[in-house]
């Protein structure tokens, strides 16, 4: 039975947000309160959390779909829904995430580092926050946006200050099991090690981690054998121990070709070449294979290698090693630079860009495209009048009606906002702004209006410029 996964592809989706409310205030003697409709909840987050506790991707390989909860509609009585509550997703210490294509999104390392996977889609406004002095009475509300969804790929990528390699049963398990307090399984046959085991080693003040990746065979780094599966444990570490066996019972093996054959399969994987080596030649407690060790050490030094002869099962060798170990992790980690304070980077926006983009296709077509345009077309209800000659009116003052008419766009056109795969299409009928205001302004309960002194009159009007101006500079309620 599996019980170790360190890459999984996971299905989030989060939570859609919850529809606003379209509501008039009621009771004896008012009929006609005025609007009361509440907000809808935002949409749950689907959140990556280091968790140190975590070891493994397992549970995700188990069940790959995972989705937040939805936010709650607004209610009457200005009684706005509830958020979503947001799904946190426990990961392993160095779980790095990417997308369908292998982009890197994130890089998760430290406990409690966290990445939203999946955004909560917005609630949608109620109607009472929708009405103004220019449309005191809507009688539609906007829709909650769906949250975000789609597939992303988690691979672990162990964080240890040390790597052992080698070949299969060149002792490496054995070793990680005498220098920590590491159990990993230990048999005679090739590769008994099937996941990577991680251990904690104590060497005079330094305290480092010490990881055992599964054993390495000519080809590994085009995916022969388990290799290629194991190799990104080895990305983070600080220094690379070479575990060589010098009592191997193989003829056609000796330890100077494989260290020259594991070398090789970590210069075709990539990205290792800074990391400094260590060799450990190992089962010199075997006459024959401290014979060996000595016949080849010359060779190795004269190669640039630190060399030390241990014994996993005598226990000989071990003090001077793990001291070895932690010298060159403790310079590492000076190394490191310090992590700066966090910085908040402002681009402003430029005074050209107008939020959105119409461009005429092959077919005639003409396609808006942009985050505004786009999230309200999806806020808005297509079976309410009101509510389609709001979104009218909020296009014409972010200027799509304009960028139409210079793109040479004529009435009767199709107009798409939104991609391909997921655009409103329609017939285009330019705006005029007389005509519309002869008929009376669009979103509002002509029931509640009176006549109005001068003095109002020029109120509103300054509400309705004051409104248009903020719409335009991107402020929304919500």
């Amino acid at each position: 039975m599996t019980t170790f996964v360190d890459r999984v592809e996971l299905h989030v989706a989060a939570g859609n947000g919850g529809h606003g409310c379209a509501s008039v205030h009621r009771e004896k003697f008012k009929p006609l309160g005025g609007p009361d409709g509440g907000n809808g909840g935002r949409g749950g987050d689907v959140i990556l959390v280091v968790d140190q506790s975590v070891t493994t991707l397992l549970d995700y390989h188990h069940s790959p779909h995972r989705k937040a909860t939805n936010g709650k509609p607004g209610e009457g009585g200005n009684r706005s829904g509830k958020d979503g509550q947001d799904l946190v997703l426990p990961v392993p210490d160095g779980t790095v995430v990417l997308d369908k294509n292998g982009e890197v999104l994130a890089d998760l390392v430290g406990h409690g580092t966290s990445y939203v996977a999946a955004e909560g889609g917005r609630g949608g406004l109620g109607n009472a926050a929708l009405a103004s002095a220019r449309r005191k009475a809507p009688g539609f509300a906007l829709l909650g946006e769906p949250g975000r969804s789609g597939d992303i790929v988690l691979e672990l990528k162990t964080v240890a200050d040390v790597a052992l390699v080698g070949y299969p049963s060149a002792g490496k398990s054995s070793l990680i099991s005498v220098l920590s307090a590491a159990k990993p399984k230990i048999a005679d046959y090739p590769f008994t090690t099937l996941v990577p085991n991680l251990g904690v080693v104590t060497a005079g003040s330094t305290v480092f981690t010490i990881a055992d990746v599964p054993g390495l065979i000519p080809g590994a780094s085009q995916g022969r054998g388990l290799g290629l599966e194991f190799l990104r444990h080895v990305e983070r570490c600080s220094v690379l121990v070479h575990v060589l066996d010098t009592a191997t019972l193989e003829s056609d093996r000796d330890p100077v070709t494989d260290l020259d054959v594991i070398e090789e399969e970590l210069k075709q994987y990539g990205g290792l070449d800074d990391r400094p080596r260590i060799v450990v030649l190992n089962k010199i407690d075997i006459p024959d294979g401290k014979d060996l060790a000595d016949m080849i050490r010359p060779d190795l030094e004269e190669r640039g290698y630190r060399v030390f002869e241990v014994s996993a099962v005598a226990h000989m060798g071990l003090k001077e090693l793990s001291f070895a170990l932690a010298e060159i992790v403790g310079k590492a980690r000076a190394a490191k630079p310090k992590e700066e304070a966090t910085r908040i980077v402002i681009r402003p926006k430029a005074v050209d860009d107008a939020g959105f983009t119409v461009t005429q296709e092959e077919d005639g077509l003409f396609r808006v495209r942009g985050e505004k345009p786009e999230r309200w077309v999806r806020q808005t209800d297509f079976n309410n009048d009101e509510a389609v000659g709001y979104l009218a009116d909020r296009l014409n003052r972010l200027g799509v009606e304009d960028q139409l008419m210079k793109a040479g766009a004529r009435a009767g056109d199709g107009v798409a906002i939104g991609p391909e795969e997921n655009a409103v299409v329609f017939d285009w009928e330019p705006t005029m702004m007389a005509g519309a205001e002869m008929l009376g302004r669009r979103g509002e309960d002509h029931r509640l209006e009176a006549p109005r002194p001068a003095a109002q009159r020029r109120k509103d009007r300054d509400a309705e410029r004051d409104e248009a101006q903020r719409e335009y500079e991107g402020f929304e309620p919500f």
